[in-house]
């Protein structure tokens, strides 16, 4: 992270090595442009987040490279910059007391599911990131949990948000990514996942039949941006020996349900 502008803690006026910056210190300049990427009718060119956070344009991109790398924002593939899955997770924890709170949300899906475990991601570049996981009433646990980075091809709240993307982006990013098997039943081809995804346009909600890990079933679903662009997902996880298929795709209306009370919120 750039340091142009840090100065003596002990003279708020004295400049450090000579040099002086009417931008303030890397620290304020930092949050300013957090402010500036999270400024409503993002994702922002860099020129629009330099001239919002009065920050000189070579800091402001080595800042945004920073943060990027950090996962408080998230670099799209046009050059803009958005808010990345760390930022948004820290609006959701703080989020979490009011009265219509993504805690509530989550817990209400997870008794409309038979107390099955409920996850709530976001999307992060080639990945989703778990911000929130409700545990299972059951005494079975999965391995997944918060702050954990999965692919987008083999988990459900993956297949969800690809299913959402422009085409052409998902064919970029699954040519940069591959489709790397997790488990033998992973999907590894282009055009059965391609198949899938339509499916989970179709259908709405996508499936993870021990694709991610043995034994354990997902469904999933994107969680819109105002955009329409998906932002996240949220998904109802079982296990397979006491779940069958059938069983956890007839909780897809509630599981629907709390992606669309989610979107604001996120």
């Amino acid at each position: 992270m750039s340091t142009d502008g840090a100065q003596d803690p002990g003279n708020g006026s004295a400049p450090r090595g000579g040099r002086t910056s009417a931008a303030g210190s890397a620290l304020e300049k930092s949050l300013r442009i957090l402010e500036a990427v999270a400024a409503p009718g993002g994702p922002h060119r860099l020129a629009e987040v330099t001239a919002a956070a009065a920050v000189p344009k070579s800091s402001t991109f080595r800042i945004l490279a920073s943060l990027a790398e950090q996962g408080f924002v998230r670099q799209e593939g046009d050059g803009r910059y958005g808010v990345g899955p760390r930022l948004r997770g820290l609006s959701a924890l703080v989020s979490g007391g009011e009265p219509a709170s993504i805690g509530r949300i989550l817990d209400e899906l997870r008794q409309a599911a038979g107390g099955q475990t409920v996850h709530l991601a976001l999307h992060s570049g080639r990945t989703v990131t778990y911000v929130r996981k409700l545990e299972s009433e059951q005494p079975f646990r999965t391995a997944s949990r918060v702050g954990m980075r999965m692919p987008l091809h083999t988990t459900a709240i993956g297949k969800s948000i690809l299913a959402h993307l422009p085409e052409e982006e998902v064919r970029e990013l699954l040519t940069a990514t591959g489709l790397a098997p997790r488990t033998e039943r992973t999907v590894t081809s282009k055009e059965a996942l391609y198949a899938q995804l339509a499916e989970v346009r179709s259908r709405g909600f996508a499936l993870d039949d021990e694709e991610n890990e043995p034994s354990i079933r997902c469904i999933g679903a994107p969680v819109l941006g105002a955009d329409g662009r998906p932002v996240g997902g949220v998904s109802i996880t079982t296990v397979t020996f006491l779940v069958s298929r059938e069983e956890i795709e007839a909780y897809a209306p509630a599981l629907l349900a709390a992606a669309r009370a989610l979107a604001p919120l996120l």
